[in-house]
């Protein structure tokens, strides 16, 4: 049975027009519930990988898709040092969630599994903790402004163990990376550190898979060309990936990006992201 993998970036639950801009939040049951349907290519997913996921939303994810969901807060819910009740950031967030989105409620990632896929294990990896990113700043002579934010907003990775239906097993490493428009190097580096622990993850002869929003293209990420070179699969070309090491793909073998239409409703484009997949046969 084939095994189709999603990832999408929820962009907080916003939506905009097709020419740009937020013009609608709140969608994000809806985004949950198209990203579990069928696709452009009408398959239903095994394997979704969600970013920008709201806190409060993760104990309603299972109900929105009808899978089983696996989240993990990287950033809780807060006002400045002060942390803040989960309903209470959303009620805040939702005095103006274009412009607020994850101020006071935080972020969280999450995967949802289809229900006769066996999880196996799970474990979290902060993606840039103090000692990592200070170390990396060094080597990146990054100024102490930098630093600072890159320490603003947490990062974590997921890893997720699964058994398919088939009986293969599949080791999944999803993250979301450091957005740092100024110095690619950045998230660049925790590609890398994120590629690391999936080598360490997966067993020898696993299906070995990396998703997310690595908020790197490929022709600035070292990282990702040597994924690909060491036998993943090819990177779509902008920044939401899906690599597979150790099973072949359905055609084209490469991320398959959404159309604009299959998730514009209503003359919106729900997110700022379109989701990617691929298809493992």
């Amino acid at each position: 049975m084939p095994t189709l993998v999603r990832s999408w970036n929820l962009f907080h639950g916003n939506a905009s027009r097709p020419e740009g801009g937020v013009a609608a939040s709140g969608l994000l049951e809806e985004m949950v519930r198209l990203i579990a349907e069928p696709g452009p290519a009408g398959e239903r997913p095994s394997i979704v990988c969600l970013q920008e996921v709201p806190p409060v939303a993760l104990p309603l994810l299972e109900d929105w898709s009808g899978m089983a969901a696996h989240g993990v807060v990287a950033r809780e819910p807060s006002l400045g040092p002060l942390r803040l009740p989960t309903r209470l950031a959303a009620r805040l967030t939702s005095i103006d969630p274009a412009r607020l989105r994850s101020a006071f409620s935080g972020q969280a990632n999450a995967v949802l599994v289809r229900r006769d896929l066996a999880v196996i294990a799970q474990e979290t990896l902060p993606l840039n903790p103090t000692d990592f990113a200070s170390s990396t700043a060094r080597l990146l002579e990054l100024d102490p402004l930098a630093v600072l934010a890159w320490l603003k907003e947490p990062r974590v990775a997921q890893a997720l163990r699964l058994r398919l239906p088939d009986g293969r097993t599949l080791a999944l490493v999803h993250t979301h990376c450091t957005s740092f428009p100024s110095d690619p190097a950045v998230p660049d580096a925790e590609v890398a550190r994120a590629a690391r622990w999936l080598h360490e993850v997966a067993a020898p002869g696993e299906i070995a898979v990396l998703a997310g929003d690595l908020n790197v293209p490929p022709h600035a990420s070292p990282a990702l060309c040597a994924l690909v070179e060491s036998g993943f699969s090819a990177a779509a070309q902008w920044i939401d990936q899906v690599l597979v090491r150790g099973a072949l793909l359905a055609p084209p073998g490469l991320p398959v990006t959404w159309p604009d239409e299959h998730r514009t409703v209503a003359g919106l484009l729900l997110s700022d992201h379109a989701p990617v997949e691929v298809t493992i046969v």
